[in-house]
């Protein structure tokens, strides 16, 4: 038995009730997992609520059943469905989300161990606009630099599913040619967000931080127009030795 399950457990259940009793989902919007070791995962159980979520709500599924999808050859419903049922460790178990694609492929990710993924209504504003790429690709404000990275990864609108996470695949993989890292931040256009981290305070504080930014976004453009910090700012603080030691101490 993994003798950090309980901790992982209480870790998950605490992001999903903080994000659920925060707003930034309503019923059954939005899902949580995290890796339990190198053959399985937790994920929200499809239906169940982020603000509700119990134990039992959490399923463990195999990596192997999902990532053998990515192979990019047509998969029909039936089959995705049938591919979900069948990478639960436990038959018995609930239904995973049909997001569990994109989460499979995130936690196997080296450096992630937690993801997290909400619809709150300050971030849709934006990307459900013509300001989404801006948003991306901007930052406001120091701490937003802090915890989410100097820019984020923006998805056009994809099928949620499979669809989706072979585009998160994609799209990530050209973003760490780019710039080295894994963002921290995954903007999905009219949808939603997702933020990835090795903890579940780095998953939090990504996430709390960009509705933090959304909001002054938007607040901004209603005052007449957005002020950015300049990209030279945004990397002396992106690399600064007080913020990296900040990090730590926040475990982010």
């Amino acid at each position: 038995m993994n003798r950090e399950r309980p901790n992982i457990v209480a870790d998950l259940l605490s992001l999903s009730h903080e994000f659920g009793q925060r707003g930034l989902v309503i019923l059954g919007e939005g899902n949580v997992s995290a890796r339990l070791d190198d053959s399985t995962f937790l994920v929200k159980a499809s239906g169940t609520s982020l603000g509700t979520l119990v134990e039992a709500n959490l399923t463990e599924c195999r990596f192997d059943r999902l990532l053998s999808f990515f192979d990019d050859k047509p998969v029909s419903d039936t089959e995705v469905e049938a591919a979900l049922l069948a990478s639960r460790a436990d038959p018995g178990a609930l239904k995973p989300s049909v997001e569990t694609f994109f989460h499979a492929f995130l936690l196997s990710l080296p450096d992630v161990r937690f993801v997290g993924h909400t619809h709150p209504i300050a971030v849709n504003q934006i990307l459900c606009s013509s300001h989404a790429g801006d948003f991306s690709r901007q930052r406001q404000c120091p701490d937003e630099v802090v915890c989410c990275g100097p820019v984020s990864l923006l998805i056009p609108y994809v099928d949620p599913g499979l669809a989706l996470a072979r585009r998160v695949r994609d799209d990530l993989g050209s973003f760490q040619q780019r710039y080295g890292k894994l963002p921290r931040v995954i903007l999905l256009e009219n949808h939603g967000v997702i933020t990835v981290g090795s903890s579940v305070q780095a998953v939090r504080a990504a996430m709390l931080m960009t509705v933090k930014a959304a909001e002054i976004y938007v607040g901004a453009q209603l005052l007449g127009g957005i002020g950015h910090l300049p990209e030279i700012e945004v990397t002396r603080i992106e690399s600064r030795l007080d913020e990296e030691y900040r990090r730590k101490m926040l475990q982010i």
